[in-house]
């Protein structure tokens, strides 16, 4: 397992320049092989606040903040490793962003959220492709509009989390434990599955055909002939 920290609690984990690399150096880590799960975290009491504001007013840096954002949500969302959010503070706009682009969102009870980019006259354009990649339009739509804040319950009505949980870590804790009991490679094929943009029925099939006939299937189904755990290569 790799875990990666927003840390700058100084400017409320802000997505400056400075932590958007920090994160792509934590994603060059998660990347390696033997990696099989990515949980993105924070240092309290914030997730993350947004673009950082006082950076962005420097119109030369725009550009450049906009691109390893990007880059950060793709990362997030690809790669073999199933990637995990864990969010026991507030999330605004970008930061809303980031935690949709796990495959799986933990948040505490009593987190808030806000996409508030119409308020200073943006749109959220770039976080829009994480976020209506898993919510339906119309569950979102009041939260874009308005910039109004949502509480966890209704972020979980519209799909933007997977679960609430008074302890986040615990909960956290067994997702990756359940992920790790799964075949590296079935469970990479099965990312892709939920990822795709279209599920075509043959090529359904001719991935089913292939991981039945792999050497992982061959170990899941000796171990439950044996009644023993499977032994995975990493």
């Amino acid at each position: 397992m790799a875990t990666i920290t927003l840390d700058s609690p100084s400017n409320r984990n802000a997505l400056s320049r400075a932590l958007l690399e920090q994160l792509h150096e934590g994603l060059d880590v998660a990347e390696q092989p033997g990696v099989r799960v990515v949980v993105l975290t924070h240092t309290p009491p914030v997730f993350c606040a947004g673009a950082d504001i006082k950076e962005r007013s420097d119109r030369s840096t725009i550009g450049t903040t906009s691109s390893l954002m990007v880059r950060a949500i793709e990362r997030l969302g690809s790669g073999t490793a199933p990637t995990i959010a864990a969010v026991n503070g507030p999330a605004r706009a970008g930061g809303v962003g980031l935690m949709a682009a796990c495959d799986l969102v933990v948040v505490e009870a009593g987190v808030t959220f806000a996409i508030p980019e119409v308020r200073i006259g943006v749109a959220p354009a770039i976080i829009s492709v994480p976020i209506l990649a898993r919510c339906s339009w119309s569950k979102v739509a009041a939260a874009f509009l308005t910039g109004e804040q949502f509480d966890a319950a209704r972020a979980l009505d519209m799909g933007l989390v997977t679960h609430v949980a008074d302890d986040v870590q615990a909960a956290v804790a067994t997702l990756v434990t359940g992920i790790l009991a799964g075949a590296p490679g079935a469970v990479a094929a099965t990312r892709r599955i939920l990822r795709s943009a279209s599920r075509d029925m043959a090529d359904m099939q001719a991935l089913s055909e292939a991981l039945f006939n792999s050497p992982e299937a061959t170990e899941g189904m000796r171990a439950v002939a044996s009644k023993t755990p499977p032994k995975w290569s990493t």
